[in-house]
């Protein structure tokens, strides 16, 4: 997916259509020129209605579209006939997408499964014919009500990634070469950090024809929950994901000190992270010989498991996948 394409945060602007006028007619006919109230209801206004895609990875599509409009309901007519309903306006999302109040960010809805629909503004009600309005003291009602207007907003849409496995680590820590491997994705890889500065998902294929989703996440730097770096745009993305996969490289200084760091970072931003599954993998073991790999071994003391891998000579990657697998399984159970 190309940075370029990948969008995570729009805002546009929502206005529902209004609903119909009730009709005040009154029946006529060659035998019964002065009939009582016969008019129809004026149909709703068109809703602007979020829907989930599995098959959208980014909000790109409405990036240059500012504002939704739904058209107006139909009035009501004689012989107690309904006004058509608005036009409803779909707007297909990927899952994982939030809609928010764009004034005060309060929670208006969220999409997390495929075909899922959340009315995002609803249309405005038909007025009611004058045929509601008939009584014992009133038997020629001239009037009936107006449609109800219809509604405008400006939403904020947002992004957080559904994926099982997200990556998460430091700066040119390997994670986007590892994805590469793992699947068909193709994110920019270079030697230097930052080189991914938007999310990538991959379809990584298991055993027996099964798979599962990683996402590749631009790196942290400490102060990322305050914002700093990529901040809280990283951050947010790991929210959604299943089971979360620790790099870090074994020619780093301090494997342990990076790992407090990377937890520390995201239990700032939100503590809710720390109960999500945890599995470390030492990346670029082809840097280092067995000799060194025991040391480092002996010296780390985690509360979690962990394994040597190297995406370059794809050594140890079954076994993570294995391990990444079996995560999933126990989660689910």
């Amino acid at each position: 997916m190309p940075e370029t394409n990948f969008i995570d945060k729009v805002r546009i602007c929502c206005r529902s259509g209004a609903g119909g006028a009730g009709s005040a007619h009154f029946h006529r006919d060659k035998r019964n020129p002065k009939g009582g109230p016969d008019g129809g209801d004026g149909g709703r206004g068109g809703h602007i209605i979020l829907k989930g895609n599995r098959n959208l990875w980014t909000l790109l599509p409405l990036k240059y579209r500012k504002h939704v409009i739904a058209s107006r309901g139909g009035n009501g007519s004689s012989n107690q006939k309904t006004g058509a309903d608005g036009e409803d306006v779909v707007l297909e999302v990927p899952l994982g997408t939030m809609a928010k109040v764009a004034e005060n960010e309060n929670l208006l809805c969220e999409i997390l499964e495929h075909g899922e629909q959340k009315i995002l503004v609803r249309g405005g009600r038909g007025g009611l014919g004058n045929v509601h309005f008939k009584s014992a003291t009133n038997q020629a009602p001239r009037y009936a009500q107006p449609g109800e207007s219809g509604e405008e907003l400006w939403v904020t849409l947002e992004l957080k990634l559904l994926a099982d496995v997200g990556l998460v680590g430091f700066p040119n820590a390997g994670k986007s070469t590892l994805l590469s491997v793992l699947s068909a994705a193709k994110p920019k890889i270079a030697n230097y950090p930052f080189t991914t500065l938007k999310p990538n998902l991959g379809i990584v294929p298991y055993r027996d024809h099964r798979s599962f989703v990683m996402a590749d996440i631009p790196g942290i730097i400490e102060g990322a929950h305050l914002g700093k770096g990529l901040g809280h745009q990283f951050l947010r993305h790991i929210e959604r994901n299943s089971i979360l996969l620790f790099l870090i490289p074994s020619d780093s200084d301090d494997i342990m000190k990076e790992y407090q760091v990377l937890l520390g970072e995201m239990e700032k931003y939100n503590p809710e992270l720390m109960d999500k599954p945890r599995l470390l993998a030492i990346t670029k073991r082809d840097l280092i010989d067995q000799e060194l790999e025991d040391m480092i071994r002996a010296e780390l003391k985690f509360d979690l498991d962990f394994l040597f891998i190297s995406a370059v000579s794809q050594n140890g990657l079954q076994e993570l996948k294995d391990k990444l697998w079996s995560i999933m399984k126990l989660d689910q159970s």
